[in-house]
């Protein structure tokens, strides 16, 4: 229930920001202690999503085996478990990491588990456009853990999560579409078809690529990072022109795919250009 592939993703994304907003080695308390506290209360939200999302999870083949739909664990015991790691992620933050990150972090958690699972996921066909913020946030909380500070290299890599979100999450989407128009979820593969949801994953793709050089531009990073972004933009870009024009019936999981192996490489870019460069 607590997404733990997904958390780890975040959690990559916590470390690098922690590692970029300081020129030596993070201290070691905030190292284990902020991302411990982050990713409690990610895993929080997470839970929450599955109690949330449970009847829908029964309907889709991709998530009708998750704890909740199977009934090997009730509603009661998800709200219970949901409080306890969130609250002591909250508390970890509070005590041994600094204010402002648990607060930007409780955010998030509201942003994911509440605003976007609770509402806008049934609201809007650009739902993960809107809530992909919440999903964006850990490059900050990890830079405020260190800093307890809001800069602006901080909120250009949240620039660049948020760019990623809609192109990786609409590749699943087109993959999902039938089973989301099963669930009424307003997607926008089922909403206004895979043609259209194509070329948003192309726009967005693009702009990605525009965005992930603001790392180099602003002085944050060098020449490595650079070479990294042009050539992991080009490949996102090019799979998302196969999937446009030459898709396959796995091309669209191929592309959800590698924009996992994109953002987890950028990132360790941006940390191996900081040590060495």
């Amino acid at each position: 229930m607590c997404k733990p592939r997904v958390v780890m993703l975040m959690i990559l994304t916590s470390l690098v920001g922690m590692i970029l907003a300081v020129p030596g080695m993070v201290p070691l308390d905030i190292l284990i202690l902020g991302n411990l506290g982050i990713a409690l209360v990610a895993a929080s939200g997470a839970v929450v999503n599955h109690l949330i999302d449970r009847k829908i999870d029964q309907m889709m083949r991709r998530t009708q085996n998750r704890p909740l739909p199977q009934g090997r664990v009730d509603p009661r015991q998800t709200i219970i478990f949901a409080i306890c790691i969130g609250v002591i992620g909250m508390a970890i933050l509070l005590y041994w990491v600094n204010p402002l990150c648990a607060w930007l972090t409780l955010a998030s958690f509201v942003g994911y588990a509440f605003i976007y699972t609770g509402y806008l996921k049934h609201a809007t066909p650009q739902n993960i456009v809107i809530g992909g913020l919440s999903g964006a946030m850990p490059p900050l909380l990890g830079w405020s853990a260190v800093t307890g500070t809001v800069e602006p290299d901080a909120l250009i890599l949240v620039l660049i999560i948020f760019a990623w979100t809609p192109p990786h999450f609409w590749a699943l989407a087109i993959h999902r579409k039938d089973e989301y128009a099963k669930t009424g979820v307003p997607m926008l593969p089922v909403t206004h078809g895979e043609y259209v949801t194509k070329v948003h994953i192309i726009v967005y793709t693009a702009i990605l690529l525009a965005v992930s050089v603001f790392p180099y531009l602003s002085g944050m990073s060098g020449p490595l990072y650079l070479i990294a972004a042009l050539v992991l933009g080009a490949g996102f870009l090019a799979w998302a022109g196969v999937l446009m024009f030459q898709p396959k019936p796995s091309t669209a999981m191929d592309t959800f795919r590698y924009s996992i192996v994109y953002l987890a490489a950028l990132f360790v870019a941006l940390v191996a250009d900081h040590y060495l460069f």
